[in-house]
């Protein structure tokens, strides 16, 4: 079982294979696992759905393709883009939780 923990907006940088590649605006939302109902949070566990605007349809150039979104608040996300800009992303971290 998945529940929403973060929605965020605003605007970001998309980049390809290290270089800057072009000013987006992004939405995004974050899930966390959990076990069963009312469980505890699974470390690490998470999806995340979100969608990029491209000014001037300059986003068909990396639909399809592997690409870094560097939030705002200095996060970046490893996404794989659909023509229309969306993308999902679920697994589990490498790592867990920060605390182990």
């Amino acid at each position: 079982m998945f529940k929403l923990i973060e929605e965020s907006a605003g605007a970001g940088e998309l980049s390809r294979f290290g270089a800057s590649q072009q000013r987006v605006s992004y939405y995004l939302k974050r899930f966390q696992g959990f076990l069963g109902e009312g469980g505890m949070p699974v470390p690490g566990l998470y999806r995340i759905e979100g969608r990029i605007e491209f000014p001037d349809n300059a986003g068909m150039a990396v639909a399809g393709e592997c690409a870094t979104l560097r939030l705002e608040d200095g996060r970046s996300l490893e996404v794989t883009l659909g023509a229309d800009g969306r993308f999902e992303s679920e697994g589990r971290h490498p790592r867990g939780c920060a605390c182990c």
